[in-house]
């Protein structure tokens, strides 16, 4: 069985079709949660997830697929996505029902974001579809993301900083017909029905033809709403340790925590077929490898795996002839061996992805690989790998909160 694993992780080419399975049943045992956007067209949904994502603007254009009659969904990463975006197109321009979609979203981790324009006050399609959404789940949280601010400042104004828009020592300095627009559409959001947790917050997500800096202003602020009004832990899934700078490693992170994450979902089904799990991590290592402008061929990985060690290689051996020894049990194997399966699997997964970064990026600068170094990497990574399960869990609504006052506009004088 290990000459089978240690076959499957050396050979550049992956079973398209062992992938395809690989895929499908880790998304059918847990899908990526869904963060499901409302807004008319033009309201700054895309720039929303191209600024989340850090994915370019046709990227993300091209990668929307149909899910329902009436919204397509976004992916990201593509292949083994850590987050899913659906967008509800056309609101305010069609009869729209959203039935269908709040199907679609039933039984996934899920937040609803609701996209304005801060100058666009008809907004009366949008705030229909949320009061029949908390109606029917009143604990869903929503959060309110008001775009495009610098439509209302005077000509030639700049972006206020620092950010002002929660602190109000600083509504002072905001424009009064900006405040007077934003504290309108906080109005309708606080009369939304349910219990779940209510939050606005204003970003102008630009492009560099628009003259503003920064780009992403009130990004930061996006961010932790995310977190403030859910559970999803979206920002570590998309950008990692908050201590990494380097623009490949961050690009590679949703990869490897998407991979991780999928391995996790079939390390806790019953008798997985164990090709599948390292067929996801050798295409994990294919991805890595393009990142940086490499192919991950036979030559590479026989050397990267030389380098990880016999240790680390033979206790991966181990751990997966553990799992699949510990889950044939009945009833222990289905409880205690479908843990330790999900948490062995997103581990090793994760700590082979950390480790291939660092020697894609030794190689990608003409540079040695320590291989104390490599392994190193490949055990912390593994240590913090183990904690992926719970991100395999279905998120918890948050407890309600009360929403802070909107800025009223005295308050903007």
């Amino acid at each position: 069985m290990w000459q089978q694993w240690r076959q499957t992780l050396l050979n550049p080419r992956v079973d398209p079709t062992l992938l395809e399975q690989a895929l499908k049943q880790a998304s059918a045992q847990q899908p990526p949660p869904v963060l499901w956007l409302l807004g008319k067209t033009q309201s700054g949904k895309t720039a929303m997830i191209r600024a989340l994502t850090g994915s370019g603007r046709a990227q993300i254009g091209n990668g929307f697929q149909p899910c329902t009659r009436t919204a397509s969904f976004y992916d990201f990463p593509s292949q083994a996505p850590v987050v899913r975006f659906l967008d509800t197109r056309g609101l305010g321009e069609l009869d729209y029902d959203p039935t269908e979609d709040l199907q679609y979203c039933e039984g996934q981790s899920h937040l609803v974001v609701a996209v304005m324009k801060a100058a666009d006050q008809d907004q009366s399609a949008v705030w229909d579809v949320l009061h029949t959404v908390r109606r029917r789940h009143p604990q869903w949280p929503v959060l309110l993301v008001q775009t495009c601010l610098h439509e209302l400042y005077a000509v030639d104004d700049e972006h206020i900083q620092p950010w002002p828009f929660h602190d109000p020592a600083l509504a002072g300095r905001i424009p009064r017909d900006l405040s007077r627009s934003l504290a309108r559409q906080q109005e309708y959001l606080q009369q939304l029905p349910g219990a779940g947790r209510l939050l606005a917050v204003p970003v102008d997500l630009t492009m560099p033809e628009d003259g503003f800096e920064p780009q992403s202003y009130g990004l930061e602020a996006l961010w932790e709403g995310i977190e403030m009004v859910s559970s999803l832990g979206l920002k570590s899934l998309l950008q990692g340790d908050a201590g990494v700078q380097d623009a490949y490693s961050r690009a590679a992170h949703p990869h490897i925590m998407g991979h991780s994450l999928a391995a996790a979902a079939l390390g806790a089904i019953p008798l997985v077929d164990l090709a599948l799990i390292p067929t996801l991590q050798v295409k994990l290592l294919q991805s890595l490898a393009s990142l940086y402008g490499f192919q991950w061929d036979r030559r590479r990985a026989t050397e990267f795996f030389g380098l990880l060690g016999a240790g680390v290689m033979a206790g991966y051996g181990l751990r997966w002839a553990g799992r699949g020894l510990v889950k044939m049990i009945p009833v222990f194997g289905q409880t205690v061996g479908a843990v330790w399966g999900a948490s062995s699997s997103a581990a090793v997964t994760y700590g082979l992805g950390k480790a291939a970064c660092y020697y894609l990026s030794r190689k990608s600068e003409g540079m040695a690989v320590d291989a104390d170094d490599l392994r190193h990497i490949y055990g912390e990574a593994f240590r913090r790998g183990v904690k992926l399960r719970e991100f395999a869990g279905e998120a918890e609504p948050q407890p309600a909160q009360p929403l802070s006052p909107p800025l009223s506009p005295e308050q903007s004088q």
